[in-house]
């Protein structure tokens, strides 16, 4: 059996209990390079057999697999955060069904919910925005012409940007012109979790010269939108005017 496994943004511990136990009775072990972090080979058995994905092919990848299925091990294929974001599983997943290759996926803890979490907000506010759009600029990996920065950024939802510290020029460009103006609340998080975590706070006006100057320039979540900072409305949820099926109003 195959498991792809998200192994969370960073943190060991944020794995979930499904993924630590599969992860500590596989005989192979295939990870995904430097964005997992090596705490997590700890938990392998000492016999375990472990490849860094950095190194590999798509094709190298499914033939180790194929090769330990055939021997009745057990598989996992260690993806960083949540693997079905940005994880490239799908080309891997539809060679596994072309070989007729059982396997499951694990749901992860993303960086885009960890990073949320670092600075300690709330992407859905009332009155704020009841949308989360998770994107990227366009870079080496092409992004529909609809799905342009500038267009999503119109919307005035919530976003996290995945893959894009690199080219924050352009990205506070796009997202400048998408919400019409530059006073935007924007929350850089690098490497959320570990231990070298580090955030920056800014608007669109003074985001790019507060990277620039802290050098980051990879393996950072781009946060924007008014629910970093300013007002909303208290939730119906907890409101004791608001019924519902479990509670009735204040008198």
């Amino acid at each position: 059996m195959i498991s792809f496994v998200g192994a969370g943004p960073g943190d060991v511990d944020l794995i979930t209990v499904k993924g630590r136990k599969l992860l500590e009775e596989a005989d192979l072990v295939i990870y995904a390079g430097s964005l997992v972090s090596k705490e997590h080979l700890k938990c392998c058995k000492e016999d375990c057999k472990i490849y860094n994905s950095a190194y590999m092919t798509l094709e190298e990848v499914i033939e180790k697999m194929e090769i330990a299925v055939s021997k009745g091990l057990k598989v996992v294929r260690l993806h960083t955060g949540d693997p079905t974001l940005y994880g490239a599983i799908r080309e891997q997943m539809d060679l596994l069904d072309e070989k007729d290759i059982d396997y499951e996926v694990v749901p992860g803890v993303s960086s885009f919910t960890a990073a949320c979490c670092s600075i300690k907000k709330e992407f859905t506010l009332p009155k704020v925005s009841q949308t989360v759009i998770l994107t990227r600029i366009e870079g080496r990996t092409k992004v529909p012409a609809e799905e342009d920065l500038e267009s999503l950024a119109a919307h005035k939802a919530s976003m996290a940007l995945f893959l894009s510290i690199k080219e924050i020029d352009r990205v506070v460009e796009k997202l400048k012109k998408g919400y019409g103006r530059e006073n935007v609340p924007v929350a850089v998080v690098y490497k959320s979790t570990w231990d070298d975590e580090r955030i920056i706070l800014g608007t669109l006006k003074d985001i790019k010269e507060k990277i620039q100057e802290a050098g980051i320039t990879k393996t950072a979540q781009i946060l924007v939108g008014d629910f970093i900072e300013g007002e909303y409305e208290r939730s119906k949820l907890y409101d004791p005017e608001y019924t519902h099926e479990y509670r009735s109003a204040s008198k």
